[in-house]
């Protein structure tokens, strides 16, 4: 069970922080059961309010410090993601993304900058399906490394090229 006041991932959410834990008065809620209210970081103005017991979306502790120096340093390590069918490729960073874990985060940026950098040299322009995905995987992970390692968002590239070198 999470704390109030932790921040957790939640989903597609992204970063939230756990403004309450409590039983909700409102109409469609079970009487007496407890629910995490939780607050977006990338919407301050918005709630969610998820059942403390529910298992349809991921919830989980962000990473710890430790723990995000040991991705980075794993980087160069971890597998793309090659497929060849343009729609198997989208089902499959889908299912890099729903799974909300960095190194899948990771494995979808790692294989569209790949990507990206051959469809250049070959004079072809990326795909609106690769950019969308990368910036997904970016602003995901960024954002939890971010906070994990007490570096600004906008430096954290910057962060992970000087420590995989």
């Amino acid at each position: 069970m999470f704390e109030k006041g932790e921040l957790i991932i939640y989903g597609n959410k992204g970063i939230c922080a756990v403004s309450d834990i409590a039983t909700l008065d409102i109409a469609g809620a079970v009487k007496g059961r407890l629910y995490y209210i939780l607050i977006p970081q990338n919407q301050k103005d918005s709630k969610i309010f998820v059942p403390v017991d529910s298992k349809k979306t991921i919830m989980r502790k962000l990473i710890s410090k430790e723990e995000a120096k040991q991705l980075i340093e794993s980087i160069p390590e971890i597998q793309e993601i090659w497929v060849e069918n343009d729609k198997l490729r989208e089902e499959k960073y889908k299912e890099c993304m729903r799974t909300c874990e960095c190194k899948d985060w990771v494995r979808i940026i790692r294989t569209l900058y790949m990507r990206m950098q051959q469809r250049i040299a070959e004079g072809k322009k990326v795909t609106a399906t690769d950019e969308r995905y990368f910036k997904m995987a970016e602003e995901s992970l960024y954002s939890e490394l971010s906070i994990a390692l007490d570096v600004p968002k906008s430096e954290m590239e910057q962060y992970i090229a000087k420590h995989i070198e």
